[in-house]
């Protein structure tokens, strides 16, 4: 097994047909690649033997959550050279096809003296598994939810801070992680037009930071429901603390099963991504069906770009497995189109793309600068999942990959009424904080 790195480097270049842009580093000490370039350490032989019996994306997952595969140095760089290999060659985002000529065999026959021909190492514990039946029945919705966000508040407060919100701040010039989720927040009662004693339902309300600020900023009447036992916990002793349980409530519900309408406002932030495809005109119809006329709603959602042939699109196996369980990215106009099938009318969307990468970015420097204490609050395996996960995702927005966007939509009155101002954006002008 001498010279480890340089086989896997020869191997690595036989199969795309293109010389390999990182350096990699073996199990038994050598090193080879590029001087200079970032480097991937292969720590055990074992993850050659998960690529052999999966490859692809998701026995690369599997290798890297086990910590058979790690980053020496700058993880961005190298997620970005690997990235420029496999999806971005050409401008084509798919993977590149493998050398189809008779070194594949060989190729084949290399990585399994390399791997050992053992039988498959199981799955990492943190992958996800025993789904059985229908996408997005409550039953299922309640597992993948749980999977995602019942791993303990503590592990969400040390990764997003004492804002513990969960999605894309809104940043301006010197802007801190606290400053712009407030002003993220901020942004959608705004939009919403909120204003003292209004009922608003926060759906998918996390650890309640936006019912909360409804609340106290606006005096607004709030309802959140999240499928997070955790998070439910967490946003009630918030409520308790700051004295606010007369204007908030929080349940452990699905929205398919809130009733209460109707309501002047309902804010979906991070949550439509749950939804699912075959749900997703449902959940659109819901919404509208619990506004009272003239009543709006804010959906902030991740977006995907549409496929050329949308029935290629298939569900990225590592975060299907590990991170967001049948989460599905839709493309903005499918979005909108449900929308207005639903009977609303779209008044504004804003993309917030680059906002999303800086505070994943942010996260990341939160949960390394953190890492002992991230891995006793979960393990080492689920701490690693979450640092791959978010910066390759701050890299996939800062790439237009994909994109996050707010819808403004109303469902109008009977006469057309829609209750907005003639001069669009209005709510840019006036921050509740006077900045």
């Amino acid at each position: 097994m001498a010279d480890a790195a340089s086989r896997l480097t020869a191997l690595a270049q036989d199969l795309l047909g293109v010389p390999l842009p990182v350096r990699i580093r073996a199990w038994d000490g050598s090193e080879a690649g590029p001087p200079g370039a970032p480097v991937l350490v292969v720590r055990h032989r074992r993850a050659l033997r998960r690529l052999l019996w999966k490859p692809g994306e998701l026995g690369l997952a599997r290798a890297w959550v086990a910590g058979e595969l790690d980053a020496d140095g700058d993880l961005y760089a190298l997620l970005a050279r690997i990235a420029a290999l496999l999806w971005e060659r050409g401008g084509d985002q798919r993977p590149v096809r493998p050398v189809r000529d008779p070194r594949l065999r060989a190729a084949a026959r290399e990585l399994v003296r390399l791997g050992g021909p053992w039988p498959p190492p199981p799955p990492p514990t943190e992958e996800i598994r025993g789904r059985t039946g229908r996408t997005h029945t409550r039953r299922r919705d309640r597992q993948a939810v749980s999977h995602h966000y019942d791993v303990g508040n503590d592990f969400y407060a040390l990764v997003l801070g004492p804002s513990m919100v969960y999605s894309c701040a809104c940043f301006t010039e010197g802007a801190t992680l606290e400053q712009a989720q407030r002003a993220k927040l901020d942004l959608v009662c705004r939009k919403l037009a909120l204003k003292e004693g209004d009922r608003l339902l926060d759906v998918g309300c996390g650890w309640g930071s936006m019912a909360l600020h409804a609340a106290r900023e606006y005096g607004a009447t709030v309802v959140g429901v999240t499928l997070s036992t955790e998070q439910a916990a967490y946003a009630r002793k918030r409520i308790a603390e700051e004295g606010l349980a007369d204007r908030i409530e929080i349940r452990v519900q699905d929205y398919r099963d809130v009733r209460d309408g109707p309501y002047d406002a309902i804010s979906s932030i991070g949550m439509a991504e749950h939804v699912g495809t075959e749900r997703y005109q449902e959940y659109a119809d819901d919404l509208y069906a619990l506004l009272r006329p003239g009543g709006r709603l804010l959906n902030h959602q991740i977006a995907r770009r549409p496929e050329r042939d949308e029935s290629a699109y298939r569900l990225d196996p590592f975060i299907d497995a590990y991170v967001f369980p049948d989460g599905e990215l839709a493309p903005l106009g499918r979005t909108t189109s449900a929308l207005e099938r639903a009977g609303f009318e779209v008044r504004d969307t804003e993309a917030l793309r680059e906002h999303y990468a800086l505070t994943l970015r942010h996260w990341v420097a939160r949960l390394e600068a953190h890492w002992p204490e991230a891995v006793r609050l979960t393990s080492p395996g689920r701490a690693r999942v979450w640092r791959l996960y978010m910066a390759a995702a701050a890299l996939a927005f800062e790439r237009h990959q994909i994109g996050v966007n707010q819808i403004l939509a109303v469902r109008t009155g009977p006469d057309g009424h829609s209750g907005l101002p003639l001069r669009p954006r209005v709510w840019n002008e006036t921050p509740a904080d006077g900045s």
